[in-house]
This record gives structure tokens, C-alpha cells and sequence, in this order.
């Protein structure tokens, strides 16, 4: 029976090129969705700060207010400051200003006010295409709790 000899110089010569092709082709693969993963956390971590923020600045504002009327110029204020910082959707914001106690008029002098934002991030390179941009939003949501100033009065 004959036996077959390989030299390595003809086994080197097969090999040649292709190291260079799958480190292009496997990085690729891997690189984009990595990429792609920092982009898209990123852009929901930034949302998320910017809600949380909201929440935090405007429950003081309210709760340093004199009366309703400025607590309410003050919040829209801030909430516009923090729209255009944060450069979140203002048609996806919803604000929510609660009391925590069992009282009649909120936000009243003394109160402990709370404050809920709510937004939707919408994830980065979603066409809008079979309404998938509205499909691909993530929701982030925060709370703030200020105590009302005593000398908070209505008007």
C-alpha cells in the first residue's frame, strides 16, 4: 500500500489568504450588532435620564411654587428645558402631578406632591414603514416626591 506524504510547504500554500477573509467576515458579523446594541442603550439610557430629570425638576418647581398658577408656569418651564436638553418627543411625554396624602386640594401647603414622567424611546434606523417605528419604542418611566412648601397658597 502507498503512502501519501504532505509536505507542509503544500498544506501552507492552501491556507494562505483566508485567515484575513474570516476576521474581516466574522467581524464584521459580530461588530455590526454590537454596534448597533451600544447605539440603541445609549439612546434609551438618555431618554431615561432626561425622564428622570424631568420628574426630579418639576416636582420642585411645583413644590416651591407660591400658588397654582406658578407652580404651573414653572413646570411647563422646566419640562421645556428638559425636552430640548434631553432633545426627547414632547408629543410622547405624559406628566403626572399626584399627592400622596388624603387631602382635598393638591397640591396644598404642607403636601408631599408627586410627580410621574413617562416617555417613549424610540429605537434608532426602525423605518416607518408598516407603522414598525411605533412598534419599536421602549417605555421609560420615573417618579419624583417633593414636600410643598407651608407657605403655598392657592391662586
Amino acid at each position: 500500500m502507498p503512502r501519501l506524504r504532505f509536505s507542509s510547504e503544500a498544506l501552507r500554500d492552501d491556507e494562505r489568504g483566508s485567515a484575513a477573509l474570516e476576521f474581516i467576515v466574522g467581524g464584521v458579523v459580530l461588530l455590526v450588532p454590537i454596534v448597533y446594541l451600544i447605539v440603541a442603550l445609549g439612546t434609551i439610557q438618555s431618554h431615561a435620564l432626561g425622564v428622570e430629570s424631568a420628574s426630579r425638576h418639576v416636582a420642585r418647581a411645583v413644590s416651591l411654587a407660591e400658588g397654582t398658577r406658578d407652580a404651573d408656569a414653572r413646570a411647563a418651564a422646566v419640562l421645556d428645558s428638559i425636552v430640548r436638553e434631553y432633545d426627547l418627543d414632547p408629543d410622547t411625554i405624559e406628566v403626572d402631578v399626584s399627592c400622596v396624602g388624603e387631602s382635598a386640594a393638591c397640591p396644598g401647603p404642607g403636601e408631599t406632591v408627586r410627580v410621574t414622567v413617562a416617555a417613549s424611546v424610540p429605537l434608532p434606523l426602525v423605518p416607518p414603514v408598516l407603522g414598525l417605528q411605533d412598534a419599536a419604542r421602549i417605555g421609560v418611566e420615573s417618579s419624583a416626591v417633593q414636600k410643598v412648601s407651608r407657605y403655598w397658597r392657592d391662586g
